[in-house]
């Protein structure tokens, strides 16, 4: 195959289904038969223009799986054949200060997959050789697929958290991030309490290992929080800052809020609620890729598994409006094979 479809973005919303001819690796990079590629709303950093030159064409995608098919100079620990995956941090330099103190997730050179460099809505990608992760058998092209951003985002956020087996943790938002987190939480041996607007999600809530399940709409979240104690952490995923305000006082003494979702509006906090009762407000950016193999691993074994709908690349465009309008249960993946 000499060249390949991917699908590039301009502007605002101006796809283009372009050709492109198969180009060899550089030194320090692999290229990737894409198998499938998840639809995130991260990606609305590059569909929507939100970009340093959004003038110049990038291909979307950033959460893809697929099999090397060439190395680039220097690429030593990976294989033409080996199956991996590529998350929204694309891999790290090695070389500037946050690397050089092993956070590597703060690389000041990190490459964003889909955004700073071309991702997954295509045939082929080129990828930083240390921005790859292990895809282990037993899971699918189409179910590893949103586990390398929505998942390895809500497991990262849990994994820092060091609470205590049987601690109350709230997830925020059943829908693509939080339809993993109470699956991560649950099987990490944590109390959970799933927060949502209307009761349509609570039966699914339930079924993915919740233990509460608090309607935002028709009650106030942090009194019902207070009300089951207090939780030890929430992981807010809803991409509303709004809605993330009112659960900081359902914290119990020294807990913690982790941010996962990005919203665009502020998240306002009173200070008596954060300094009374000693509580936290931080951010969480997935992780590395050795965290993503850490991720995919434990889901295979613990069975956390996402909720997704498959599209053929050829739909990409309509993919992603259908993810943007919130019409998507709950995660949808291209199927390059499609």
């Amino acid at each position: 195959m000499s060249t390949y479809r991917a699908f590039e973005v301009t502007g605002t919303r101006d796809f283009e289904l372009v050709t492109r001819q198969v180009a060899a690796p550089p030194a320090g990079h692999v290229r990737l038969r894409v198998e499938s590629c998840g639809v995130c709303h991260s990606d609305a950093l590059a569909v929507e223009g939100i970009r340093a030159d959004p003038t110049q064409p990038v291909v979307p995608g950033h959460e893809v799986v697929g099999v090397i098919d060439a190395v680039g100079e220097g690429v030593t620990a990976w294989r033409v054949g080996d199956r991996v995956g590529v998350g929204f941090l694309g891999g790290h330099c090695g070389e500037c200060t946050p690397c050089r103190r092993g956070d590597f997730v703060n690389c000041t050179d990190q490459h964003r997959t889909g955004t700073t460099t071309d991702g997954g809505y295509a045939e082929v990608m080129i990828a930083r050789s240390s921005g790859l992760a292990r895809v282990p058998e037993g899971l699918s092209p189409t179910l590893a697929a949103p586990l390398l951003c929505a998942g390895l985002t809500t497991f990262s956020a849990l994994s820092r958290l060091q609470l205590r087996p049987g601690a109350l943790v709230a997830i925020q938002g059943i829908g693509g991030l939080g339809h993993l987190g109470v699956q991560y939480a649950t099987r990490l041996g944590y109390r959970v309490a799933a927060i949502a607007r209307g009761w349509e999600k609570e039966k699914l809530a339930l079924e993915l290992g919740a233990s509460h399940y608090i309607d935002s709409s028709a009650q106030d979240p942090g009194a019902a929080l207070r009300e089951l104690g207090g939780a030890d952490a929430i992981v807010a995923t809803a991409a509303n800052g709004a809605s993330m305000a009112p659960l900081v006082p359902g914290l119990a003494a020294r807990g913690h809020m982790v941010v996962v979702g990005v919203p665009m509006d502020p998240i306002s906090v009173a200070a008596p609620d954060l300094v009374l009762g000693s509580r936290t407000v931080s951010g969480s950016l997935t992780g590395s890729s050795i965290d993503n193999e850490d991720n995919l691993e434990f889901s295979l074994r613990s069975g956390v598994r996402p909720i997704v709908e498959t599209m053929p690349l050829s739909r990409a465009p309509e993919a992603y409006e259908r993810m943007m309008a919130g019409k998507a249960r709950f995660r949808i993946v291209l199927d390059t094979a499609a």
